[in-house]
Order: C-alpha cells, then sequence, then structure tokens
C-alpha cells in the first residue's frame, strides 16, 4: 500500500505488498503483476490487460481514499471476466471488510497481512477445497457474508521466506517509473522488518495493518539481497528500507552495520527511524552507506507529542537534528498540522523547531485521520471530523484537504498552514544553503537530478494552489463511507 495522496514533490510508491504476494505466489502459479498507476493505465485498458491474461483469481490492492474507484475497477473487470475470484486486500480492508463485501463483484476480502493468505487461497481455489480454511478471509458463500479468523501474524521464520521483493521489480515493474522525492533515483524500495510498537494515534499502519509485533528478515537475508539488487538492476542508485521504524532492534541494527562495514559493502541506502537514536549509532549508520534517515517530529510542542502518544520529546527532536547533522546523514522530516491540541501557538512552535533541525527535506501534512485509529475515534467521538468518507480527504488533484475543525482551529486553516510552511521554507534564500550542500555530496549528479525534479512537481503544486479557489472549508455534516455492513459484521464501522 501506498500513501494515498499525490506527493508535492512527486513522489510515486512501489507496490511493496502486492509484490511479495506476487513473488510467493509465483513460486507456484502463473502470476501477472499490473501498477496500473505507474503505467498511467486506463480503466478501459486495465480491463483489456486483464481479460488478455484471463485469470482465475483477481487481486486488488485498495487504499481508504481509492475505495470508490477500485470497486468501480473490480466491477469493469468482473463484467470481462465473470468467472475469476475477485479478492481486495490493503489496509482499508481491515476496517470496512463486510462493506467492500457488499459490493456483488468482490468474492473476499482479506484482513491484515494478505501475502500468505493470499498463497493459502490459490491453493485451496485450485484443488476445490474449502474456504474455512483459509485464515483471515471473509468470503460469500451462497449470499451469506463468512468471516473466517485471522492469521497470526507472519514470524522472522516466514519473512526469511518470503522470495525478494526486487526480483519481482525486475520480471514485473520498470523502475524508472518509481520516485521518491528524497531518494536518489531511480531506487528500490524493500522490506528488512514489520511491526512497530511504538503507539502514534494516528499512525494506521500498526494499528490495523502490520500490528505492534517486531519481525525481521535475517542479517544475511537482507544483504543477500542488496548484493542481488547491485548486480542485477546496476541503474538503482538507492536502496530504500520501507520499514515502519528501521532501529527498532538496536542488536539486528549495529550487527547489520558492523556486517556492510566489515565487508566493504559499497551500498547507498536509507531507512525510517526515530528521534529517539543515538549520535554513535548515526555515525555507524553513516559509516554503512546510510545516505538519509526519514524522521516524523511531527510537531514542535511537547504537548501535542503527548496527546498524539508518539514517545520523543521536542527537546529529544532537536538534540537528534544536531547528532544527524554531525554525523553526515541527510535528513527528511516529517511534520504534522492539525493533530489534538493543536493551536496557533503550537503551530508556530512547529515552526521554530523546523528552523532550528532545518531538514534537507521538509514534509508536512494535514493530520488524517484513518478509520479504525485512535485519531479517528477520537475527532469523531468529539464531533471535529467533517468527513467520514476517506476518498473526501483528497482534492481533485489528490493532495490532502483538511477534513477535522476544531473550534478553535478550522479545518482551512489547518490546510492552509501546511501550504505556507512549505513554500515559507522552499521558495526562500535560507533553503539554498541547504540545497547546495546535497548537491557537494557523493553522488552529485544523481543528488540534482533528485532535486531538480521535485522542485519541478513542487513548484507546478504551488502555482495551482495560487491559481485555485479556496474550497477548503467543508460541510459540517459527515458523509458514511459505503453501505452499512450485514448485521453479522465483526468489524467495526
Amino acid at each position: 500500500m501506498r500513501w494515498q495522496e499525490t506527493a508535492r514533490g512527486g513522489t510515486l510508491y512501489y507496490p511493496i505488498w502486492l509484490a511479495y504476494a506476487t513473488g510467493l505466489l509465483e513460486q507456484r502459479h502463473d502470476v501477472k503483476l499490473v501498477d496500473a498507476s505507474a503505467r498511467g493505465l486506463s480503466c478501459p485498458k486495465i480491463v483489456e490487460d486483464v481479460v488478455s491474461f484471463n485469470p482465475d483469481i483477481l487481486v486488488v490492492d485498495s487504499s481508504y481514499t481509492s475505495w470508490r474507484n477500485d470497486l468501480e475497477v473490480v466491477d469493469e473487470i468482473k463484467r470481462a471476466v465473470p468467472e475469476s475470484y475477485a479478492v481486495v486486500v490493503g489496509p482499508s480492508t481491515s476496517v470496512y471488510g463486510q462493506s467492500y463485501m457488499q459490493n456483488d463483484s468482490v468474492d473476499a476480502v482479506i484482513e491484515g497481512e494478505f501475502d500468505f493468505p493470499l498463497l493459502d487461497l490459490a491453493s485451496v481455489l485450485e484443488e476445490g477445497g474449502k474456504l474455512e480454511k483459509i485464515s483471515s478471509l471473509t468470503w460469500k458463500d451462497d449470499g451469506r457474508i463468512r468471516k473466517n479468523p485471522n492469521r497470526e501474524l507472519t514470524s522472522s521464520v516466514d519473512m526469511d521466506k518470503l522470495p525478494w521483493v526486487s526480483k519481482v521489480y525486475k520480471n514485473h515493474l520498470v523502475v524508472h517509473d518509481y520516485f521518491l522525492s528524497s531518494a536518489l533515483y531511480p531506487e528500490i524500495q524493500i522490506i528488512a522488518e514489520r511491526g512497530c510498537p511504538y503507539l502514534c494515534t494516528f499512525c494506521e499502519w500498526p494499528q490495523i495493518f502490520t500490528k505492534h509485533k517486531y519481525r525481521s528478515r535475517g542479517v544475511d537475508n537482507v544483504i543477500g539481497e542488496m548484493r542481488w539488487i547491485r548486480d542485477n538492476l546496476p541503474d538503482v542508485k538507492e536502496i530504500v528500507f520501507e520499514d515502519d521504524t528501521f532501529t527498532i532492534d538496536r542488536r539486528w541494527v549495529n550487527e547489520f552495520c558492523d556486517r556492510l562495514i566489515k565487508d566493504h559493502l559499497d551500498f547507498t541506502w536509507s531507512a525510517q527511524i526515530r528521534a529517539d537514536v543515538e549520535y554513535e549509532l548515526l555515525v555507524k549508520l553513516r559509516r554503512a552507506g546510510c545516505r538519509l534517515v526519514i524522521v516524523g517530529f511531527e510537531s514542535g510542542s511537547n504537548a501535542v507529542l503527548s496527546a498524539m502518544k508518539k514517545g520523543i520529546t521536542v527537546e529529544q527532536s532537536r538534540s537528534f537534528g544536531r547528532a544527524a547533522k554531525r554525523a553526515g546523514i541527510l535528513i527528511h522530516g516529517d511534520f504534522i498540522i492539525g493533530m489534538p491540541g493543536e493551536t496557533k501557538k503550537t503551530i508556530e512552535e512547529t515552526w521554530d523547531l523546523i528552523e532550528d533541525i532545518k531538514p534537507e527535506i521538509l514534509q508536512v501534512s494535514v493530520a488524517t485521520p484513518f478509520p479504525g485509529t485512535e485519531f479517528y475515534k477520537y475527532v469523531k467521538s468529539n464531533g471535529y471530523l467533517l468527513k467520514d468518507d476517506p476518498s473526501d480527504y483528497l482534492d481533485e488533484a489528490g493532495h490532502q484537504v483538511a477534513v477535522v475543525s476544531y473550534p478553535w482551529l478550522a479545518a482551512s486553516e489547518i490546510t492552509a498552514q501546511v501550504d505556507t510552511f512549505l513554500r515559507r521554507y522552499y521558495i526562500s534564500v535560507n533553503f539554498l544553503p541547504l540545497a547546495v550542500k546535497q548537491v557537494l555530496r557523493r553522488n552529485a549528479p544523481d543528488e540534482m537530478r533528485r532535486l531538480l525534479k521535485s522542485a519541478t512537481t513542487f513548484l507546478k503544486y504551488v502555482r495551482r494552489k495560487r491559481c485555485q479557489p479556496d474550497t477548503t472549508e467543508l460541510r459540517e455534516e459527515a458523509i458514511p463511507l459505503v453501505v452499512q455492513p450485514s448485521v453479522n459484521s465483526n468489524t467495526p464501522t
């Protein structure tokens, strides 16, 4: 699943979870992975492609903000290949599984991590077995919706059994289709670990999908894949670890870095970490080839950080920023505007923190209450949620709009502050030294190309925002997601 916003810097993520599932399935079955978004395929083209392959099973990866479009595509495909068994997967199915099942074209959904359940489903359908055996599956049985018990989370042993996703990319996708504004182009995304023990109220992944249990691949397994990428995908400039939090297990991280350093393995890579990583480990990350770290600082207010259960303080963030700069690692800083406790004063405190840290790459997001998260339950129960349908969380261009409005801070102010922060930071002479610093590093031509592509996309976004009317103040009534689930539903809506 990918971040559901059209990023202001032009980012497009790999369909990483579908790719892992593809790798498992193609060990026993004939499988085709199509990324319609990356290829720019229209619905008729998607249907044409599916018809030519004529699959027995159709797997559609759906997200909260795209559910309407996803179901329309499923409808069109099922009209063309009615005998295919249509399965919807993705984080949204863990919350709205029963609602998806109300669509006549959907035969089943899988809740949570879906790679191993999909493999089991394919085998059972091929052999004519019983669907009751498939963990995490919600399915239709003569018109009745049935929900099977959920599968236990993948273990570290399971993760070492997963095929290398980079091989799937090479066989099914085009690496040049994907771009991260923070990574050298072209990059590749892999996962070394799953699960995050931290309790951030807004994050859907540990609350809904990968959960709070930490699991990891073996160091040998991960380094083996990195070697394979170097030898078989020579165009790739950077390996991006798309783990929830790369530095959870300090023992694992130290062993990983020690191996890279000892064996003189010259890889360029980046990862998502927390602002609690000490200077000594940052130095080791840098020596092991880490070019950049993506860090969720989120806010410059300790009160807001506490309310979102971030588990870090502003003081830690400031200290981390200084340590990362000293260690020579670039910082991609993530911040959120509009979380509980946010005021005009705390917004200015966040700006002060941004100016202090001076991340080489700044991402500022509108606080988005994904269903199933603690943040969603809070704004819903307190009457702060303006739109209950996640497909309304984005504007017509695919950019975030605020759907949370507090008595003291309106939705329009939240959206406006995000845009103001980004313009204030990037369209400023103060950003020039940071840009120059990036260009003067190793891989200078690649850094320059990355900056130019991101800047071009961002300036187009700024021009569009200036030309369009302000429509961020939303109506106060909530709109339901889809039809109500059946009375037998065990899934909250």
